[in-house]
């Protein structure tokens, strides 16, 4: 039975204020309901993402503040810094951990800069909501092999399209160079292609 991570329940103090914040980070509102004063719901949604965030009065005992290590998936960490801070966050400065696994829990063990290789799942960034709920984000450009499954592979959004598209035409391109022939298959190449890159398995040559 499948079991797909769909909702993270974030504590806060303010709901609007948790939503102006969210929504100014340009996360997608998707519903605002309340059954009374003692009872509202809010969930937004990062962009791209398949699971959804939600906040409000009485959907959860934690202590505001105490969610930590939620973590956001991008394919470019420094444009990803960049649009947080417009958005009204205040991201920390790209760092890498000491240890080139993983990183530590808090601030242990971080090193200024992204990975020095720029391997993929090795650069990170934080920020915080109002609250102090604390949000990683990690730099990830290639999947480790066998980490989705190539049969149900999807694209959550029109731009991540496109820009796997376009690494597949780059790519073709340079399949058609060393082939020296143009190919009349390249749908499929593309296919095979997009599909082998979003599964972190080996690219067709």
């Amino acid at each position: 039975m499948d079991m797909k991570l769909e909702v993270i329940v974030l504590p806060v103090t303010d709901v609007d204020r948790a939503k102006d914040f969210y929504t100014g980070l340009g996360w997608r509102l998707d519903a605002d309901v309340s059954t009374d004063d003692s009872f509202r719901v809010v969930q937004v949604t990062p962009p791209g993402s398949p699971a959804s965030v939600i906040f409000g009065t009485s959907v959860t005992a934690q202590t505001p503040g105490t969610a930590q290590g939620l973590h956001l998936i991008v394919d470019d960490i420094q444009a990803a810094h960049d649009e947080l801070k417009r958005g009204g966050a205040e991201p920390s400065g790209v760092f890498h951990d000491a240890g080139g696994v993983f990183h530590h829990g808090g601030t242990d063990a971080r090193v200024s800069g992204p990975d020095p290789k720029r391997s993929s799942y090795g650069s990170f960034l934080s920020f915080s909501d109002p609250d102090g709920n604390g949000w990683l984000l990690q730099e990830i450009t290639t999947r480790l092999p066998g980490r989705l499954d190539p049969s149900v592979t999807a694209f959550s959004s029109a731009p991540d399209l496109a820009a796997a598209l376009r690494r597949a035409a780059a790519a073709h391109g340079e399949h058609e160079a060393r082939t020296g022939a143009e190919d009349p298959d390249w749908p499929d190449w593309y296919a095979r292609y997009m599909v082998s890159e979003q599964a972190g398995s080996e690219l067709p040559t």
